[in-house]
């Protein structure tokens, strides 16, 4: 067994001294990867920095046209927050349909949008909305900050504070759930800004990636029409043995069309 210190830091600023004096610390959120992994003994961090009682790393606001969520905020928020659900209801829905009650329940916003999981659900509506990861040191567009699968653009000492969400004109979210872990099998965010589509898939991937044929098609035209005889190419998607690679890329394309339709018949 090997011994690791758990630390819980009263300020942001004290949490990311000791992640720089500390570098093989690793900062704790909901714990729904880290303390897995370290019961597998795949992370054995020296220190283990709790944030998840940090007040700046906490809350929902909306402002000139931006909804703000801490990187704290638990997905049960999100999905059961008024403010959200009033001015981006596709996100308040995504946060619901997030693995199951006890997940919800714990696991945060930024613990997700900073792990990257290739099947999680945020990194679609991050990408989707054209989100901004605000962090200890920076603000990173999405399309800058998802890199690799389970990586991003996050430096070892640097903390996910909030996501900042524009508001869009409209946005709908569609999901293959798997049965066992509720995990996205293949996830569907499709956001209109007047002219301009956003279309961000979650799950077929190594990381979470904008299918931009469709966002073409949807800006000439944005109707489950125009996609019905648009085709993914299926050779660098993921495949399991719940999922090969031409199940997934027609789940893609049955879940882009199924986003489309939740977007344009509005809040449910």
């Amino acid at each position: 067994m090997y011994e690791t210190s758990y630390v819980r830091p009263s300020t942001l600023a004290e949490a990311i001294d000791l992640l720089q004096e500390n570098p093989d610390a690793k900062p704790l959120s909901g714990g729904m990867t880290l303390i897995p992994t370290m019961k597998q003994r795949l992370a054995a961090p020296s220190h283990v920095i709790d944030l998840a009682r940090l007040s700046d790393l906490k809350g929902i606001t909306a402002r000139d046209g931006v909804v703000r969520v801490g990187a704290a905020t638990v997905h049960a928020e999100v999905a059961s927050s008024e403010l959200v659900a009033a001015t981006i209801p596709a996100l308040a829905y995504l946060a619901g349909q997030i693995a199951d009650p006890q997940v919800r329940n714990r696991g945060t916003i930024g613990g997700s949008v900073a792990n990257n999981d290739p099947s999680a659900d945020y990194p679609s509506a991050v990408l989707g909305l054209n989100a901004t990861v605000i962090t200890s040191e920076r603000s990173i567009t999405a399309d800058d900050f998802f890199v690799a699968m389970f990586e991003t653009a996050l430096q070892p000492s640097e903390i996910v504070v909030a996501i900042e969400f524009p508001v869009p004109d409209q946005a709908g979210y569609a999901k293959c759930r798997h049965p066992a872990s509720g995990y996205a099998v293949t996830g569907v965010f499709v956001a209109r800004f007047g002219a301009d589509v956003r279309v961000a898939v979650t799950g077929a991937g190594t990381s979470v990636f904008r299918w931009t044929e469709a966002e073409q098609r949807l800006a000439q035209n944005c109707t489950v029409e125009a996609l019905r005889d648009l085709h993914i190419a299926a050779d660098d998607l993921l495949e399991d043995s719940y999922a090969p690679r031409p199940y997934r890329a027609n789940l893609v394309e049955v879940y882009t069309r199924r986003a489309v339709a939740a977007m344009l018949a509005g809040p449910k």
